[in-house]
């Protein structure tokens, strides 16, 4: 079992930059795959990033491609998500998630979610 505190949230202007760490406390956090998802009010929690155990592989959806940027430090048992270029539609609570097995992309498949942290981008 993990348990995850994400923190980094904030409100910035458009155009601005944040970092979002999730820091994970248990066992086995290198075997996690882990991820960040979004949701803002009134719609559903989207996939926003992921990255593979070791930090081999990442994956973004396209509306954050290039802007934002997924890793992780196993030694620290925390992965981060640098975020620039930022836009008022990225406002949204930002999750981090730790999976097992399943789709990374898709909520449902995660076994452990944080509390969430709050990101507001003023125009």
């Amino acid at each position: 079992q993990v348990q995850l505190v994400e923190s980094g949230g904030g409100l910035v202007m458009a155009g601005g930059s944040l970092r979002l760490s999730c820091a994970a406390s248990g066992r086995m956090f290198s075997s996690y795959v882990m991820g960040w998802f979004r949701q803002a009010p009134g719609k559903e929690r989207e996939f926003v990033a992921r990255i593979s155990w070791n930090g081999g592989i990442t994956d973004y959806a396209d509306s954050v491609k290039g802007r934002f940027t997924i890793s992780r430090d196993n030694a620290k048992n925390t992965m981060f998500l640098q975020m620039s270029s930022l836009k008022p539609e990225d406002t949204a609570v930002y999750y981090c998630g730790a999976l097992t097995r399943g789709v990374p992309t898709a909520y449902s498949s995660y076994d452990y979610w944080g509390q969430g942290t709050q990101v507001t981008i003023s125009s």
